[in-house]
């Protein structure tokens, strides 16, 4: 399921990167056939809606998002698509390097803490004392 919605989300980018407009966009037929009725409208809505690239974060930064949690699902679809559209939002290699590395050591250490069974109010205190105002 969750490579599912991760490919509607790249289906969804892939029709807004080529300018078409985004109210003409009718779901993809992998969409029709395997989403439930009930639910493929409301599915779809909400990807055009909240994958506008002209949200309050841009179509660059939406697609490194993407393509850092595409990585840790991991779905080789969008891992793909994902790396096409940032390119194409003007993603350099180095960013895409940087945001797939950014995910994999969030991934590392939340691992680590969760399997290290980590006092989470001592760590809060911790992350509380280093954003600190100066």
């Amino acid at each position: 399921m969750r490579t599912l919605l991760a490919s509607a989300g790249l289906v969804l980018l892939l029709a807004l990167a080529t300018e078409t407009s985004a109210s003409a966009q009718e779901p993809p037929e992998y969409l029709k056939q395997t989403v439930p009725d009930q639910a493929l409208k409301p599915h779809w809505d909400e990807q055009l809606a909240l994958m506008n690239p002209k949200g309050a974060l841009d179509g660059k930064t939406k697609q490194l998002i993407a393509l850092g949690v595409a990585a840790q699902i991991p779905c080789v679809y969008c891992v793909y698509g994902h790396t096409k559209l940032a390119k194409a939002a003007g993603a350099t290699d180095a960013q895409i390097k940087e945001a797939v590395a950014t995910a994999a050591l969030v991934r590392f250490n939340s691992t680590m803490l969760q399997g290290s069974g980590y006092d989470q109010q001592k760590f809060q205190q911790e992350v509380d004392r280093l954003t600190a105002p100066k």
